[in-house]
């Protein structure tokens, strides 16, 4: 070695303290004393910013900061661990543990304690849960270079133990060291998902199930059943790792996170109407069909949803007129001077039976100069009861009014109504333009209490009635999920109801919202009685087609009472049927009768009807003709059928009449196509009986090849909805 190695060498050693026998064991017995001291139950004070934290391991601390040659940490550090494996009952019981081996993680048991108050602010004290793990391994998890005071010990609530063979430590052998690890822990929140959510449910039933509620609880084990999800330490406990699977990590206090609550199952209370489908007609019996157009779209929106949830819909949720008007049409729409919708009928061969035709029958509405449309005065009616404290109820409902504010102009008026128990008005006429103030109240609503609708419709119509004005559009816009459970909750009382309010000027549209409790029958009696539409909203992107897309059509009519009587040649006609409109169906002598009401058509909304006919003499024909049969002059006439429509202008009370006749066969565009396709499709999902073989694959391609322009992909996801209805009809 050289000399400046030497030199070097030197130098070190000359740095390097020798080894002091005397203060070592002024060490080792101070350590002694202490770790003695901890095995009672000392009534020290609390560590505070005060009173510095002195014990055991304030102690070993100095002495590790003190001891710097490597002999002597060796020394020490193994004295300390003979000391304690042979000497303490602790280490005793951990050699003896599994032959000498390791603690199972499935002898960790979880037991309750009452946690200290915040040493700094003196919070109240709060109850959790922690892990508690044998004394041998919670001593030898704590890190050698923390500082912890020894605090008065917290107050143990044993709970029976799932796992006999664990070893359960005395609380007056080690309440103190669990105390410590408490009040450390409590510092915290750091989030481990060392035990999972199963093992602790079915710790918490099975310890609850045998120890009776503790007292003086600031929260019980049972409040916590009802969370799920990851598990939550709060504690300043080592740094998190990756913990065995059974396992729980020392010194830390266990809570969940909310993720799902789990509320017991509710029962399934929806009501829809109970009018069966349409029968088949023989046309020498009863040649003349009469029903009110239908330009509702709920039940399609109903059909999505119980298929976008993996379930078939009800059969009486399904109204195939609502699903085919539920698209956008192309039809050919009035020219400038004529009526204010024009019709288009066309015949062709039915898709699911060759021996049939169908009779298509198309209105379009005008679309008016929107620049001169008269100012709105909307009165938002909420349902905010307690059956509408759901995501997909009240939430969706004002991110969709929240929509529909950005189409109003500021000369509109904009007023809000809540009811449940009662009924109130969050909102006083409010011009459009001050829509911070609109948000806002619109916010501020909250579910909770019964659903008291007549109070509701009573209060807006007062509502409505204050903001009237002459040559001004009036509309009460009701939002629910149809749970009427205060006051009129007959659909026929509350059709009465809302067909003495119609009279007065201010119609009525329902918004429908969630699933459940819909009552889709009470909402389409509000609807159908208050010359308003129905629509369902189950997403977010429903609300901007019903809302923002087609909310011009929605509030303002151009025809009123629209009517439809068709009369089939039973010298060409020996059978038909009307798909759908079942809930429309007038009587004969009611299409002259001005005093019967119809449905509304609103500017640019196309209606579609469809029948099926069977013409004399097809092999399709299912009723015997009649020998008797009288001779008339339709024997000589080739027309199919006749079809009448009867309208009303906007506040007139004398209706207008439209005829055209139908005629031969003709080929079929892609709008008339995709209706029979969605007619198609209703009358599956309904498992009618008309349409032989044909099934799923039929309609899905039909519906593909007639998807048209389809700006919007309304039309793609009717496929998509075809193709999953498929899916679980198997």
């Amino acid at each position: 070695m050289n000399d400046d190695l030497s030199d070097l060498k030197a130098m070190m050693d000359d740095a390097t303290p020798r080894p002091d026998a005397a203060r070592r064991a002024e060490n080792l017995a101070l350590a002694q004393k202490n770790f003695e001291n901890l095995q009672g139950s000392r009534q020290s004070a609390r560590p505070t910013p005060a009173t510095e934290a002195k014990g055991l391991w304030t102690g070993v601390k100095t002495m590790l900061n003190t001891l710097t040659s490597k002999g002597a940490l060796t020394t020490t550090t193994a004295l300390v661990a003979c000391g304690f494996l042979f000497l303490t009952p602790q280490g005793q019981d951990l050699l003896s543990q599994n032959g000498g081996g390791e603690y199972l993680a499935g002898d960790l048991e979880l037991t309750t304690t009452e946690a200290r108050r915040d040493r700094t602010l003196g919070n109240d004290d709060v109850t959790d849960q922690v892990a508690v793990v044998p004394p041998s391994i919670a001593e030898g998890l704590i890190d050698a270079t923390e500082e912890v005071a020894p605090a008065p010990a917290a107050p143990i609530i044993t709970e029976p133990q799932r796992n006999p063979a664990a070893v359960n430590p005395k609380p007056s052998e080690f309440s103190g060291k669990t105390a410590n690890a408490t009040a450390e822990a409590a510092q915290d929140d750091q989030v481990v998902s060392s035990l999972s959510a199963g093992e602790l449910d079915v710790a918490v039933a099975e310890e609850e199930a045998s120890q009776p509620p503790a007292t003086g609880l600031a929260q019980t084990t049972s409040d916590r059943r009802n969370a799920t999800g990851p598990v939550q330490l709060h504690g300043n406990a080592a740094p998190q790792k990756e913990a065995p699977q059974s396992g729980a990590q020392v010194g830390a206090v266990i809570s969940r996170v909310p993720d799902a609550i789990i509320q017991p199952a509710q029962p399934n209370t929806e009501a829809f109407p109970t009018e069966a489908p349409n029968d088949l007609k023989i046309t020498s019996d009863e040649p003349v069909s009469t029903f009110s157009i239908d330009v509702d779209t709920a039940a399609y929106g109903v059909v999505r949803s119980s298929l976008s949830r993996g379930q078939l819909p009800p059969s009486q949720a399904i109204r195939i007129e609502e699903m085919i008007n539920y698209f956008p049409y192309a039809y050919p729409a009035p020219d400038a001077g004529e009526a204010p919708f024009r019709p288009t009928i066309s015949t062709f061969q039915t898709p699911w039976n060759v021996d049939t035709q169908l009779v298509h029958i198309a209105l379009q509405g005008e679309m008016p100069a929107l620049d001169d449309r008269p100012p709105l005065n909307l009165v938002f009616l909420i349902d905010t009861s307690g059956s509408m404290n759901d995501p997909a109820k009240l939430p969706l409902l004002k991110q969709s009014f929240r929509l529909m504010l950005n189409q109003l102009r500021p000369e509109d008026e904009v007023a809000i109504v809540e009811y449940a128990g009662s009924a109130g008005q969050v909102l006083a006429p409010t011009a459009a333009s001050e829509r911070t103030t609109i948000l806002q109240a619109i916010q501020s609503l909250g579910a909770g209490g019964s659903t008291n609708g007549q109070g509701g419709l009573q209060q807006a119509y007062a509502v409505a009635d204050m903001m009237k004005e002459d040559g001004q559009i009036n509309r009460v816009i009701l939002a629910t999920d149809g749970d009427f459970n205060v006051g009129l909750s007959d659909p026929n009382a509350l059709k009465d109801f809302i067909a003495d309010k119609r009279d007065t000027g201010t119609y009525l549209s329902v918004l429908g919202f969630g699933r459940g409790n819909l009552d889709d029958a009470t909402m389409q009696a509000l609807a159908q009685n208050g010359n308003g539409t129905a629509a369902y909203i189950d997403t977010l992107s429903e609300a901007q087609k019903v809302l923002v897309d087609q909310l011009t059509g929605a509030l303002f009519p151009i025809a009123g009472d629209v009517k439809v009587q068709v009369e089939f040649n039973p010298a060409q006609i020996a059978e038909y049927r009307l798909i759908g409109y079942e809930t429309r169906a007038l009587n004969r002598e009611d299409f002259n009768n001005d005093k019967v009401d119809a449905g509304e058509l609103g500017a640019g909304h196309s209606v579609t009807a469809i029948y099926e006919i069977t013409p004399v003499g097809s092999p399709a024909q299912l009723s015997d003709p009649l020998r008797y049969a009288p001779n008339t002059v339709a024997a000589s006439s080739d027309e199919l059928g006749y079809v009448k429509l009867r309208y009303k202008a906007p506040g007139a009370s004398i209706s207008q009449l439209i005829e055209t006749p139908i005629i031969g066969q003709s080929i079929p565009g892609t709008e008339a196509n995709f209706a029979a396709a969605i007619a198609g499709f209703g009358q599956l999902l309904r498992d009618d009986s008309y349409l032989g073989d044909w099934g799923y694959d039929d309609v899905i391609a039909l519906a593909n090849a007639n998807r048209g322009e389809d700006a919007f992909g309304y039309r793609t996801e009717a496929v998509q909805l075809m193709r999953l209805a498929q899916s679980l009809s198997r």
